[in-house]
């Protein structure tokens, strides 16, 4: 028998060594306890803090991770371009020109035949200069409704939390989720927006706790105090595990809640 909700697991950007070793600890457990049907994690800073290589990634679909979504960084690493063509579970934005790589966006389709749409997309303000993502979701969003596609949630990897905010408004009642990432600095506003959509400016970090977002604290504090070019080391320790959990009403297509989390190893 079908359980009445869908269960999504959305892992916050994973960070390097220390970020996959928490994930590979905790989610065999954590997905059976939340009865999970999809995990999807931002895997764009998982090879030392840039990047991601074919390696890392299928160590990710090894230990259950399903999508792995990106941002700005997933050009970082040379493997990656092949790995972007030829999987379409690992997104890159989709407001890149079309030109560029790699698919912005895959459906999924759950054990229980649930089909949900997976959306990548990058912000523009104190960033690249790409195409608009709101045109993008409008485009994106109405050809996998065209599909028969109703379940869809959108990675929005962006810096200013106003933009994040507003496309959240923007797709209100159209979408399931507007998940943020980035910041790598989870925020406290996890909320369904008045016509459905479930809403969070940024879902943090799966990495080293003791760190700049994810990275060595000396070397961080060294750059800002030097304005110098150093090169970011990892930070190691201990990690944390962020991230939501989004619970969608099977009958309806309704999303029902939003919950975040943070597990410390």
């Amino acid at each position: 028998m079908h359980s009445p909700t869908i269960e999504i697991l959305f892992i916050a950007d994973i960070v390097g060594k220390p970020g996959y070793d928490i994930v590979a600890k905790y989610i065999k457990d954590f997905k059976r306890k939340h009865h999970i049907n999809l995990t999807i994690a931002n895997g764009e800073n998982s090879a030392s803090g840039k990047g991601i290589t074919p390696k890392i990634a299928y160590s990710f679909f090894d230990i259950g991770i399903d999508i792995i979504t990106s941002g700005n960084h997933i050009w970082d690493k040379r493997q990656s371009v092949d790995l972007l063509e030829d999987d379409p579970r690992i997104l890159r934005p989709m407001n890149y020109p079309p030109e560029c790589p790699g698919h912005g966006s895959t459906i999924f389709e759950t054990m229980e035949n649930d089909r949900i749409g997976i959306i990548n997309l990058q912000g523009r303000s104190f960033m690249y200069p790409i195409d608009c993502p709101f045109r993008s979701a409008d485009t994106e969003v109405q050809r996998m409704n065209e599909q028969g596609i109703s379940l869809i949630l959108i990675d929005f990897h962006a810096e200013a939390t106003a933009e994040k905010m507003a496309l959240g408004w923007y797709l209100d009642g159209r979408i399931n989720a507007v998940i943020g990432t980035h910041t790598h600095v989870q925020t406290a506003d996890e909320r369904i927006l008045p016509h459905g959509t479930a809403y969070i400016t940024d879902v943090g970090m799966t990495g080293p706790i003791y760190s700049v977002i994810g990275m060595d604290i000396e070397t961080a504090i060294h750059r800002f105090r030097t304005q110098l070019p150093i090169y970011y080391k990892m930070a190691d320790g201990e990690s944390m595990f962020c991230g939501v959990i989004v619970s969608i009403d099977r009958d309806s297509g309704k999303t029902k809640s939003i919950s975040r989390f943070q597990v410390l190893m």
